[in-house]
């Protein structure tokens, strides 16, 4: 891993008001020193972990943060190896389960079936980093080469350029390290749960080690049986030079999936021949959710990713670091599946019976990145003032290449006579995935094909005015350019567009140190969106309502923020709390029939809460609280949506997971989820898009756990998953589909580690 596993700050137990009024409250009875002399390296010695089971740590991996998290004016929650393990996390989506106020939006469009969180009201699927480099490409990640999750709250364009504003997502990868360790584990459960990961490290020199990690998985989506998954992947790292002042790493990540896709159940978007009965309030189709609407004859996913880093670390003393990193990265998403919200809907007379002609939904993407990053990292003093600095240079280009499928059916089930001369139909309500298909896929000419380039310079300084005051600032200047050829919506052929960009985005912090161990900080940062990715994911060309994207300014989006953090019990635990106001500007909307101009605005006010660390040396705790009041301030010219809550954004989100060592060997656990009700949508809010055409009513889930260790090599670990098997939604597109969440799991796991 590129530094220390990092810790979170989600924040339960103390409100913001309460720590301004009396901050004296949370004092310690010793104060603590600030280990602020250590050299800001990235040497792979520092991820050896004997705090892998600690629900807190104290600096994130990127060495743009200049401070620890403690002085940091910016809203940071670090998911750390400990949680992910504790609570049998195996995807992205599960380990953000912990972190309350992101929901994760449904594929659809232009959005691809893959990896779509949300954070503060906005898409930040293409604000995803691993090792602080940029994740480009439609994909859903894996944890088994994860040492922790870094999430960045906030516009922060600042710390990765262009971005959405609401914030962004690092993955911190494990690496080699100096010493001998291995480690395995087998785990088997219900729904033909079989997953099985090694983890090995291996020092061949003095200064030299080799690390492994492989894994292999599959098993049906939990309560949805039609729906499978069967994954591997191995992520070899070698390093050179470890405790030494010149270090080089290598490493490959190669992972790759493939199942049976799940688009969920229709939602209501009623036409002349689309008419849902039966509706549930939430305008989601009233079906158990073991319904599925797919074809296994027909219907498949596969991805992969292949991604190579080469990086470069050299001290000059123990005050300056020079890092360079250069990565090569591609990756394929490749499906056809059957999108019911898009297949048109009739009663049957004669069979008595709505049947429903299957829609499809198809795509092939491959992206590739190609980065170098270069930064220098250290301290100096300019007469009284402290500084901890850190300056880049980043150089990418990135391609995007989209295509569809043509699907050619020569022979399906038979529809009835309401759909007479048609194939593949299915009953609406009890349909047959087993259903027979036989036919061909052809692919499509390229519907986009773009290249992207950055060129970036920035700089962060942390600077101690005194023991008590800290400035913290950033700025970033970004030249962004994208060119290429797509085929707008409504068009059958493809154009050439292109646009360029000079980005200029700061962060800016003031933090107050009442006491060693605590602060309380205000600060303001921008982030910028250039016209492509307005929506928050894919690069795009041939925006609708403009002739070129040269037209189009960046949106903008800015974050204010007041908030605390304190850390208590001799260091033990961590308190969180912030305010804050998220503001979104110069979306392209229709503002008149047919005229479009860059007037939309979204706003996003408030509250965050968090806790993690130990309350005893036997009691930990990790859990958090989000009050999201989002609204849309500008949109379409009619102003349907306008005064409506944004799109997968919940008002109130809370997540808690507890653990307690009952006996030296014995540790139950137990975690408690809610998530509010969400309004579904394809579009952003201020680009449109159905905010309150259907919603996910609001829902609890309780996960537990226990563990047994054996001896000091071996331990078992059981988990139960959704453990009332709450029936609930986890994404909905708002136009077209609902997906359900994962039902009731337990899952048994050996663990083996020396």
């Amino acid at each position: 891993m590129a530094s220390h596993p990092s810790a979170s700050r989600t924040l339960l137990g103390s409100s913001l008001a309460l720590a301004l009024a009396a901050p004296g409250a949370f004092l310690p009875a010793t104060a603590q020193a600030q280990a602020t002399n250590q050299p800001a390296t990235l040497s792979p010695v520092k991820v050896q972990g004997n705090l892998i089971d600690d629900y807190k740590v104290d600096e994130a991996s990127q060495e743009k943060f200049t401070a620890p998290l403690l002085d940091t004016p910016k809203s940071v929650q670090i998911i750390p190896q400990a949680i992910i393990q504790d609570t049998n996390a195996t995807s992205l989506e599960d380990v953000l389960r912990n972190s309350p106020g992101i929901t994760f939006g449904a594929g659809e469009g232009g959005q691809p079936l893959a990896d779509r969180p949300f954070i503060r009201g906005a898409s930040s699927a293409s604000n995803i980093y691993v090792d602080g480099i940029r994740d480009a490409g439609g994909q859903t990640r894996e944890v088994f080469d994860l040492e922790s999750v870094e999430v960045i709250r906030g516009a922060d364009s600042a710390l990765g350029g262009r971005g959405t504003g609401g914030g962004s997502i690092n993955l911190t990868s494990k690496h080699a390290y100096l010493g001998n360790g291995a480690s395995a584990s087998l785990g088997i459960g219900t729904d033909k749960y079989l997953r099985a990961t090694a983890d090995g490290n291996w020092q061949f020199s003095d200064t030299s080690a080799f690390r492994l990690n492989v894994l292999g998985a599959s098993g049906d989506f939990p309560g949805r049986d039609a729906v499978d998954y069967k994954n591997w992947g191995v992520a070899p790292t070698i390093s050179f030079g470890l405790g030494t002042p010149t270090r080089v790493s290598l490493s490959y990540y190669h992972y790759q999936t493939k199942g049976m896709p799940d688009y969920g159940v229709p939602v209501i978007r009623n036409t002349a021949t689309r008419e849902f009965p039966y509706m549930t309030d939430d305008g989601i189709l009233d079906v158990s959710r073991d319904t599925f609407y797919g074809l296994y004859d027909r219907d498949y996913r596969k991805t992969q990713a292949d991604i190579g880093t080469i990086e470069i670390e050299h001290d000059f003393t123990d005050r300056l670091t020079l890092r360079n990193a250069t990565r090569y990265g591609e990756t394929l998403n490749d499906y056809v599946l059957t999108n019911p919200g898009d297949g048109q809907v009739k009663y049957d007379a004669p069979t008595g019976e709505y049947w429903l002609l299957r829609g499809t939904k198809t795509r092939w993407q491959k992206s590739t990145t190609l980065a170098n990053v270069t930064e220098l990292t250290g301290k100096f003093d300019t007469g009284s003032l402290k500084h901890s600095f850190n300056a880049g240079i980043e150089i990418s280009r990135e391609t995007t290449k989209n295509a569809s499928y043509s699907v050619n059916t020569t022979y399906a089930s038979a529809c009835p006579s309401v759909f007479a001369g048609k194939m593949d139909c299915t009953p609406l309500y009890h349909p047959n995935p087993s259903d027979p298909w036989a036919g061909s896929f052809t692919r499509s000419p390229l519907s986009l094909d773009a290249k992207s380039t950055t060129q970036a310079a920035y700089f962060f300084d942390s600077i101690q005015l005194s023991e008590q005051f800290l400035v913290n600032a950033g700025l970033r200047y970004d030249r962004y350019r994208i060119s290429g050829n797509s085929v707008p919506r409504g068009a059958s052929a493809p154009v050439s567009d292109e646009g360029s960009w000079g980005m200029f985005n700061y962060q800016l912090g003031l933090v107050y140190k009442p006491a060693p161990n605590g602060s309380i900080y205000v600060s303001y940062a921008t982030s910028s969106t250039p016209p492509n990715m307005s929506g928050g994911d894919q690069d795009s060309l041939g925006v609708s309502g403009a002739n070129s994207l040269g037209d189009l300014k960046p949106e903008k989006s800015q974050t204010i923020e007041l908030g605390t953090k304190w850390d208590l019990l001799d260091n033990r635990l961590n308190l969180t709390a912030a305010i804050f106001q998220n503001e979104r500007r110069d979306a392209q909307i229709e503002v008149d029939p047919g005229v479009y101009a860059q007037a939309g605005k979204t706003r996003v006010r408030g509250l965050e809460l968090g806790i993690n660390g130990q309350i005893t040396p036997d009691w930990s705790v990790y859990g958090g609280y989000a009050y999201l009041d989002s609204e849309l301030l500008a949109g379409a010219y009619n102003n349907v949506n306008v005064g409506d809550p944004l799109t997968n954004t919940p008002k109130h989100s809370f997540s808690l997971w507890s653990t307690y060592k009952v006996l030296p060997p014995l540790t139950i656990g137990a975690g408690a989820y809610y998530v509010g009700k969400t309004f579904g949508g394809s579009g952003q809010g201020t680009a449109g898009g159905g905010a309150n055409a259907t919603y996910m009513p609001a829902y609890w889930r309780f996960d537990a756990m226990a563990a047994y260790q054996v001896n000091k090599h071996l331990s078992f670990q059981l988990n139960g998953l959704n453990l009332t098997d709450k029936s609930y939604y986890s994404h909905n597109n708002g136009n077209h589909h609902a997906d359900f969440g994962p039902g009731r799991q337990v899952i048994l796991t050996a663990n083996l580690k020396y």
